[in-house]
């Protein structure tokens, strides 16, 4: 009978979460390094280009690969010979284990998580509590899965209850375009077909916990439906061409993954959930003796890419940004940003938007200002700023028109495409729209070199910062007239796609 200890499973899974903070399981490497290898989109490829520099630059550094250092979830198998010594329930030890991983002071990773939900969303500075999912199996052991899920790809879960006649594929293949590029494709899908709507949900997370091995399966051929379905939905879903950052491009999904569950005569629940390109997972177990050690990968499975734009760039000096500068922007251009860089994502909005309705002064003056939709990682060290990747830009659409037209704001920095909505007020005011990249959170940091709150500094992370920065990599997604690459180069891509496909490339 193994016995194990409190202080282990605490342990352990603080170094779980410092581990994929920093560190891609190695076969998402391997499938997004063979991703970049074949991909035929520029702007696709320098999109992974980024995430692919990001990734092996936060392996080095031992810094978080996204400034969304997600919200915890847990499986957790314990074995009904396991003897446990401690005072605290197993809920509690893991929890204390997040605590003590999200606040290792060498890497301090971002608290996320708010309690009050739909009340006042007050941040419980530790980014507990973890979700957590248990069963009790056979054995004398405690097998753990423990991942990190951004609040971008979770915002994009689907759920259904189809009729039993209904085709699975036919439904995703309807839904994926309509989650666009909030999740940070490329990534996963994970698929859980059957049981009840909350056990099909359980399924597609669970599913995404299974190593990406979709190119071997294609070499050995499918064995039953579910193989055949996940070969299906890779190859239709990469010919959608949503692409890198839904830019448009080649791959789309790394992998899919599909689990199933007997389920009622009358009903066919189904649930997809997508895992972006900041994947974060590892499996450990604990057998009574000690703590669970985490293995550094081994570097060379990342690629040694270099980081450069080429000359096919334009330089931006923010201090001296005009209207009539931004009207000369084209959609799908590479703009490298330097000088006084604003901060804001959905807190700051919705206070901006109360003086306003109130007629108050405004804490910081937008006329000609560009506004970056990040909530940064706080600094460790001698940094500047943790890592402060972009979050998804559709959850300022509703602030946009009133911003723009009101306080004078010229741009703004975030992830994904806009909606419509967004798209009309951004012409109408003549601004425009970039994307960084989403994933790339560390690399972004590097052009940052001073930070400070201007205003809101209550709100932590989604304070209103001013940056400083230079050489700041970012894409024009949607211009003064409107003209969003976030709507055109999925068409060229899915397109183009076809025309490789029918000529057997």
């Amino acid at each position: 009978m193994a016995v194990i200890k409190q202080e282990d499973v605490i342990q352990s899974v603080a170094d779980a979460l410092q581990f994929i903070s920093y560190y891609h399981p190695v076969d998402f490497i391997r499938a997004m390094r063979a991703a970049y290898e074949r991909e035929e989109s520029p702007a696709a490829k320098a999109a992974l280009t980024q995430v692919l520099v990001n990734s092996r630059m936060c392996a080095i550094g031992k810094r978080p690969i996204c400034q969304d250092t997600g919200i915890v979830i847990v499986f957790a198998e314990v074995g009904m010979d396991v003897r446990w010594e401690g005072s605290m329930s197993l809920e509690d030890m893991i929890n204390e284990g997040v605590r003590r991983g999200y606040q290792f002071e060498d890497n301090v990773l971002r608290a996320s998580v708010l309690a009050d939900p739909d009340g006042t969303r007050a941040n419980t500075k530790d980014n507990t509590p973890a979700v957590i999912h248990y069963s009790v199996v056979p054995g004398d052991e405690v097998n753990f899965e423990v991942a990190a899920k951004g609040g971008g790809s979770e915002a994009k879960a689907k759920f259904a209850m189809l009729n039993p006649s209904d085709s699975v594929v036919d439904w995703i293949l309807d839904v994926v375009p309509g989650m666009g590029a909030g999740w940070c494709p490329p990534g996963v899908l994970g698929v859980g077909i059957g049981g009840t709507p909350e056990k099909a949900m359980l399924l597609a997370k669970q599913s995404m916990m299974d190593a990406v091995d979709i190119h071997e399966l294609k070499e050995r051929g499918a064995a039953n439906h579910l193989e055949e379905m996940r070969l299906e939905l890779y190859d239709k879903v990469n010919a959608l061409g949503i692409g890198a950052q839904g830019l448009g491009g080649m791959t789309t999904v790394l992998d899919v993954k599909v689990k199933e569950y007997p389920t009622h005569a009358a009903n066919k629940p189904v649930a997809v959930i997508p895992n972006c390109s900041a994947t974060r997972h590892v499996h450990f177990n604990l057998d009574g003796s000690g703590a669970a050690a985490f293995e550094p990968p081994d570097l060379g499975e990342w690629p040694e890419i270099e980081f450069d734009l080429g000359d096919d760039v334009r330089r931006v000096d923010l201090d001296t940004l005009t209207p009539e500068d931004v009207q000369t922007w084209k959609s799908g251009e590479t703009l490298l940003l330097s000088g006084k860089l604003l901060t804001g994502r959905d807190a700051a909005h919705k206070k901006l938007i109360e003086l306003l309705e109130r007629g108050e002064q405004m804490p910081v003056d937008f006329r000609n200002r560009v506004i970056y939709y990040v909530g940064p990682v706080d600094p460790v060290g001698d940094e500047v700023i943790g890592p402060a990747g972009p979050t998804t830009a559709t959850r300022m659409d509703k602030f946009t028109r009133q911003l723009l037209e009101e306080t004078g704001l010229l741009g703004m920095v975030g992830k994904a495409e806009r909606g419509p909505a967004a798209i009309e007020a951004i012409r109408d005011n003549k601004a425009v729209y970039m994307i960084a990249v989403g994933g790339a959170a560390y690399l972004v940091a590097k052009a940052i070199t001073s930070s400070k709150v201007l205003a809101f500094p209550e709100l932590g992370m989604e304070a209103i910062h001013e940056f400083e920065v230079k050489d700041m990599p970012v894409t024009l997604a949607v211009d003064s007239t409107g003209r969003s690459v976030h709507e055109e180069g999925p068409k060229v891509w899915s397109g183009k796609i076809e025309s490789i496909q029918a000529a057997g490339r």
